[in-house]
């Protein structure tokens, strides 16, 4: 059964169940604290090459069920990401149900840094969706296993942006002959944090831009500041460009937009970008390459990574950013040479190492 169609059917506990199975999992943890409104998951999927770092994503979910899938689909993701980009770290991934209210979030966060810090090692977490740096300091009021505090410098979104900048140079050389970005048009959905620092990098290389978001105020004055056209969410997938960049959620590439698509390359910072794997057969088919997500955008999690002072790394996370073009590189030519789509090669390299 397509990993799109099973996701769309789990609605019984059983089959919740059976998809975390499915998914090689080793455990999944939850956690209600009524006083507080923190009702919290925690999906660590693997700890064979070290503790499993992954992000603290706190956005409304429509019920417990959807906030596990997430969990289960980030952490899985974040496993090959640390394997592929050579950390000496596992994958994990923390989501909360965000309520419509957080009545005090020093009480809230609180009772999230003694969630993890009752795992005892096993997951460290980061900043993510919905929260931010000074959550991570209350976080780290409660337990040591956090990474991304401010005394630790902890922002990655401009790292993470690096990351996308290095992958879309590469792709646009391999798949469109070109040293250059100068004048090579780009459509970035989503520009937050990382959406932004990435249009920023482009601008300067020369880039056309084009740009969308959910908070259409945020999408205008960042269209005006760097002179990037601004279209509508709905229009972003259909834009004709070089290359679209996915910097909002994930399953952006599914069975519906896949027809609307005009692009040459896909290269974006979202999580979970192809809705199922045969989605990457089929952008093949196609002719647009597509730069595996869980490779693209790990330049976050070796920020991290290099700010969790326990790891003692021996390297800087600039040079080890800079090295995701040679792991892209290696990707296409083996997608190329063995007509077999990038994402597949990439989760076999990855599954190497995790073996």
């Amino acid at each position: 059964m397509r990993e799109e169609s099973l996701l769309g059917r789990i609605a019984e506990p059983g089959e919740l169940v059976d998809y975390i199975e499915s998914q090689d999992y080793g455990e999944v943890h939850l956690k209600f604290h009524k006083p507080t409104g923190l009702r919290a998951i925690v999906a660590i999927h693997s700890t064979k090459l070290g503790p499993a770092l992954g992000g603290c994503r706190c956005i409304p979910y429509d019920n417990l069920q959807s906030a596990i899938k997430d969990a289960v689909r980030l952490g899985r993701g974040m496993s090959y990401k640390a394997a592929i980009a050579g950390l000496p770290l596992g994958g994990g991934k923390m989501t909360i149900i965000r309520p419509k209210a957080i009545k005090d979030r020093q009480a809230f966060f609180e009772q999230v840094g003694e969630f993890i810090d009752d795992l005892g090692g096993r997951y460290i977490t980061s900043i993510d969706s919905g929260t931010q740096v000074s959550d991570m300091d209350i976080i780290a009021t409660r337990t040591s296993y956090v990474a991304g505090t401010t005394q630790q410098q902890g922002d990655p979104s401009p790292h993470t942006a690096m990351g996308i900048y290095y992958g879309i140079k590469t792709a646009v050389q391999f798949h469109l002959d070109k040293s250059s970005l100068e004048n090579v048009h780009v459509a970035i959905q989503g520009v937050g944090n990382v959406g932004y620092h990435l249009a920023k990098k482009l601008r300067e290389e020369g880039a056309q831009l084009t740009v969308s978001d959910i908070n259409d105020q945020l999408a205008q004055n960042i269209g005006c500041e760097l002179g990037a056209e601004v279209i509508s969410p709905e229009a972003i997938c259909s834009t004709h460009c070089d290359v679209f960049s996915p910097c909002a959620l994930g399953a952006v590439i599914n069975s519906r937009s896949l027809s609307k698509l005009h692009c040459k390359i896909i290269a974006g910072s979202a999580n979970n970008q192809l809705s199922s794997s045969e989605i990457g057969a089929l952008l093949q088919g196609k002719n647009i390459l597509y730069a595996p997500d869980f490779v693209i955008n790990a330049g976050g999690l070796i920020y991290a990574a290099t700010r969790y002072p326990d790891l003692e790394l021996d390297y800087n996370a600039s040079e080890k950013i800079a090295q995701i073009q040679n792991v892209l590189l290696n990707i296409f030519t083996e997608s190329k040479k063995n007509k077999q789509p990038t994402n597949v090669i990439a989760k076999e390299m990855a599954a190497i190492r995790l073996r």
